[in-house]
This record gives structure tokens, sequence and C-alpha cells, in this order.
């Protein structure tokens, strides 16, 4: 398991003195007592060959025939705990195993008890294969013995304690926040608690310290941070836990935004670069990406910049009288260059289009193929005889494309929709042309976010963000507007940012409104009467009535940082006891009934569905 640790413990009810992972040269002839799980058994010839593991890493032990401890060790199968004591003896050159840290010894067994026995395993440990999820889930105990997730589990141990020293390095003062809390409007849903003191009422776990982070500010304090749980009853993904996750919570007072990213940067950038073992992590400081401009180059506001393509907008090139592809006509046109795709053979083309089609939802997916005719750009492809030769090149200059290399066209009537498939095609393009760098950590904010947005469904404007953010706009201007202009609404921007790694969005922050009248007026456009406003948020309103100062902050997610540190696609291989996609936890079997009495004593009454 190879775990750095202390190199020795002190004696236990085991006699161990020493660990697993402890042992090397330098410890040859000595006797030594090690305790842990029997990893494999092997048996060579009448030797019996045992590798033992506990949380430091892994020995390998030996016992001979006619040794005393043979008939005891011969009975031990996998997984079995034993305490072994012998002289560590240097292993023969043609045995060294340079691929276990204790390779080049092991431990002669003169003395041998078990401990424990282990049932036959539902799924094995000492291999990385892919099991169930639901086996993992259950045997959840066994999967975190495997090496790769007990890796996992220690580096989260190791990346927040980095976290938690930068920070407090960086003059910040760690509080904690409750847990039972009020139900808030906006976010996810709510996990409730029902009060048994007061019947019909209920609690709020918190979806994030959100409120109470700003009333600390409030107070007066300054720098606050806290490795904050969080709660949220919303779907599972792979970037995202059901139920619960943890978050770098972090506020300050007297900022602007450059404060918070300048406190912020050397915190992420130090702790990715501790763990990087030899990845890139961005230079200081990160790259300031506005929305619009991240939505128009890489499709995404959480853009992946390890990627090198960069999308173009050509609808002005469609648009043109001589270019006769009707399809685009009256459309958004975004072009995806595909370097070096010329090469590819035209069932890759096809598959492409199948998956913008079929997976997408897409109407279909054009493309050109960029030759060199004399000198010039010439194109083909099912849509190139549509286009005449000066189009061609205006579209190779604009999405600097060259001979050899493709350009996909995303098209739609609305913006949003022919930006979001060009992302999606940027991305796929990036992975099947092998066009990403693995061993980088790119890091960007996003900045400049629209403060409302139109609601399609509804009708109606609604906050595109964080609804506790100050708006970047003049504050006479802004409580003066007319709520139904929304040309002029939908054009405020918002002192709002992300901070995006490879593609992940690592947090949402925000400059926030910490002025009443602001923030009354901000919830009023967005179809929030005052009075439910002061109802809602009443707490924090008042609060601000009584000084507040200017202050913003942001919260990065703990486990997207492991993730990405570990090189996991996935949020469960780096929390130790996850649940399931559909919030289950199988293998403590929640969430469960309870019984007639606590449903009594919290009057309440359940109600199955039909």
């Amino acid at each position: 398991m190879s775990v750095t640790g202390n190199p020795y413990r002190s004696r236990k009810a085991d006699g161990a003195t020493d660990n697993c992972g402890s042992l090397r040269n330098r410890d040859v002839g000595r006797r030594v007592t090690i305790s842990g799980w029997v990893n494999r058994r092997r048996d060579h010839g009448g030797l019996l060959f045992l590798d033992l593991r506990d949380h430091y890493g892994m020995a390998q032990a030996v016992v001979e025939p006619d040794s005393p401890a043979f008939a005891e060790a011969d009975k031990c199968r996998s997984e079995w705990v034993v305490t072994v004591t012998g002289p560590v003896v240097a292993r023969t050159p043609e045995t060294i195993n340079p691929d276990m840290p204790t390779g080049e010894v092991e431990v002669h067994i003169e003395q041998f008890a078990v401990q424990s026995v282990a049932q036959e395993l539902p799924l094995p440990v000492f291999s990385d294969l892919e099991y169930p999820e639901e086996t993992r889930l259950k045997y959840r105990f066994l999967d975190l013995r495997r090496e790769r997730l007990h890796r996992n589990i220690t580096l989260r141990s190791k990346v927040i304690s980095s976290i938690r020293r930068r920070m407090i390095e960086q003059g910040f003062t760690e509080f904690q926040t409750p847990i039972l809390t009020a139900s808030s409007p906006e976010g996810a849903r709510d996990f409730l608690v029902p009060s048994r003191l007061h019947p019909g009422k209920f609690y709020a776990l918190p979806q994030a310290p959100q409120q109470f982070k700003q009333l600390i500010m409030v107070a007066g304090f300054d720098r606050y941070f806290q490795i904050a749980p969080c709660f949220r009853d919303e779907d599972a993904r792979a970037d995202r836990s059901p139920g619960e996750f943890y978050q770098l919570d972090l506020e300050m007072s007297f900022v602007t935004q450059e404060d918070v990213f300048a406190a912020v940067e050397p915190v992420l950038h130090g702790t990715f670069e501790e763990f990087a073992e030899g990845r890139i992590v961005s230079r200081l400081p990160f790259p300031r990406i506005p929305y619009e401009e991240s939505l128009l180059k890489y499709g995404s506001d959480k853009p992946d910049l390890r990627n090198p393509i960069v999308i173009a907008d050509v609808s002005d090139v469609f648009a043109r009288e001589d270019v006769e592809f009707k399809a685009f006509k009256n459309s958004v046109v975004r072009a995806i260059p595909a370097p070096g795709a010329a090469s590819q053979p035209r069932s890759w083309f096809d598959r492409m289009v199948d998956w913008a089609r079929n997976e997408m939802g897409a109407k279909g997916l054009g493309y050109i193929v960029f030759e060199e005719e004399s000198g010039n750009p010439s194109a083909k492809g099912p849509i190139a005889k549509f286009i005449p030769a000066a189009a061609i090149a205006e579209l190779a200059a604009r999405a600097a494309v060259k001979a050899g290399d493709a350009l996909f066209f995303s098209a739609d009537a609305k913006k949003d929709r022919a930006a979001a498939l060009a992302g999606q095609v940027r991305t796929r393009l990036g992975r099947d042309l092998n066009l990403i760098d693995q061993n980088r950590f790119d890091f960007c904010w996003i900045v400049d976010f629209p403060m409302y947005e139109w609601n399609e469904d509804e009708k109606k404007i609604d906050f595109s963000h964080n609804p506790f953010s100050m708006p970047n706009f003049d504050r006479t201007r802004f409580l003066t507007l007319d709520n139904n202009d929304p040309v002029t609404i939908l054009n405020i921007k918002a002192f709002q940012y992300d901070i995006v790694c490879n593609g992940v969005e690592l947090s949402s922050g925000a400059i926030r409104n910490h002025d009443p009248d602001v923030m009354l007026k901000a919830f009023e456009i967005a179809g929030y009467p005052r009075e439910v406003t002061e109802e809602k948020f009443g707490g924090m309103l008042n609060a601000f009535r009584y000084g507040a100062p200017p202050h913003g902050g942001t919260a990065p997610g703990i486990d997207r940082i492991v993730m990405l540190i570990a090189g996991e696609g996935n949020l469960r291989e780096v929390i130790l006891f996850p649940m399931n996609q559909r919030a289950e936890d199988l293998m403590m079997g929640a969430p469960s009934e309870v019984s007639a009495r606590q449903l009594r004593e919290l009057h309440i009454r359940t109600v199955t569905p039909e």
C-alpha cells in the first residue's frame, strides 16, 4: 500500500514492533513482530509465502515446513488478520521485488498467531479488478482495503491538511457554523429535520454556510474558513455526490474580487503543486475569462484549457448571399476546429454526426475537410459544395485551420444551444484526437456572469447564478430600474466568479450584496415581493442594517479537488463511505424506516405515494 507514516509503532495488544511498510535493508538481523491482513498466500513447493498488508504498506513473510509455526500459518487464507515474529532476512538477488518498498527483505516466521479469521470474500482485495458498484458499496470496508482506494482516502486527508495549513498561513481563522438551520427557498432541495419540541416545524441541513459566513463578517471577524459539510437532496453525477459533500468555505471582509483571487490562488496552486507528482500546475495568476468569451471560445463556462481547440463564431459567413447552404441561414453558427482530422476515415466523421444526433439531440453536425490546392485552402465534405472559395478561405482564417484539418459546425436559432453543442463537440474532439495533455492542471477564473437570465418556460426573469451577489451596476440606477425592462436587466453583470480546473468547476463565489436596499430590489426584479424577501432572509437583512462591511468569498469543493489530484473520474473513488446513485447507503441500510414511537415523538405521519 506504500502509505508513509511513522516507521515504528509502540507495542500494542498484538506485540507489534514495526509496521508492514517500514522494513528495509537496515533492519536485516533484527527480530521483529508485525501484524496485518494476509494480502496473498503462495505455496512454493513447501515454502509458504505470506504478503502481509497494513495501512503503511506490505511485507513478505516466509515460513519453512520444519518450523513450529508452519501448521498454523498453513491454515490462514486471504484477509485473515495475523501476527508474525521472526528475524528480518535479506532476499537473494533474484527474488528482490523492486516494485515494493520492502522488496529487498522478508521476515522468516518463527512465531505465528491468528488475530481474526475472514470468511470467503465477496470481492478480492489484492487486485483492482472492477466490481459492480452495488457490491463495492455494500462491502465498502473491504473495498477500502484495496490499494488504489486506500491510497485515495489517505491522499484526501493529506490534501485537507495542506489546505488547512495554507489557509491559516494566509491569515484565515477557522470557525464552525450550525448544522441545524432554517430552510432556504434558493438553491437545491433541502434535507429537512423534524422538530420534536416544535410540532409541524422543521430544521434544514445547510446546503452551504452561505448566510452564516456572511453574518460572521457582519459580526466583525475577518478571513473566515472551514472545511464545511454541506447537504443537498439532489441527484448524483460523476462529479456530484448525492446527499453530502465537503467544501473549503471561506469569506473575507473589505475586499474586491481581485483580493479574493489573490487569497485563494496560492492555496489551490500550492496544494495541487504539492501533490502534482510531476504534473504541471497553471502559473500564477490564473487567467480571468469573461463568461461570454468562455461560451464563445469553449462552448462552456467550465472550459478545459488543456484542450487547445478554440471555437469561432462564423454566423456572418453563412449569412452571406453567395453561401448556398440554407440550413445554417438565420442561425447562430459556431465553427469547431479538428486539428489533423483530415486523415480520419469517413466512418469517423459519420460517427461524429450520429453522436450529435442521437446523444446530443442535435439536428445534425456539418463539417468540411481542408486540403491544399495551388497554395490556397480548399475543402471537401457534405456541405463544401455549397460554400464558395472566398467563404472557405474566410472560415479557415476565422478558425485558424489549415490543410489537413477539419472544421465542424454547430448551428441553432438560439445562441445558448449552438454554444452548448459546440462545447460538447470540442470536448469530444479533444478526447478522440488525443489533444488533451493529461499531465497538466489548468486553472482559470470565469468572471462577469450575468446577474439575471430569462426563464423561457415561465416567461420571467430569474437569477442566473447567485442571488446574494452584488450587481456590477450603478447603485442609484439599479434602485430605480423598471422591473419590466428586460433589455437593461438582462445586460446587468454581477461580481460573480467560478474557479475551474481541467473542465471541472471547483466553486462559485461572489462579492456579496451587503446593501439591504439593493438586495430587496435584486429579489424584487426576480419576482420576489419585498415582504417575501424580508420573511425568508430577515436575519441577514436585519444584520446588514446595523453596519455591514463589503465582503466576498468562495467555496472550492474538497471532493472535486481530491478527485482531480488523484486522477479519478468519479467522486465515489475519493469518499470514504459514499451513497449510490439513488442516494442509498447500502452498507448501513440508509435511508431506513423508523418505529411508530419515533414518528409519534416527532408528530409525523408518513404517507406512501401511490
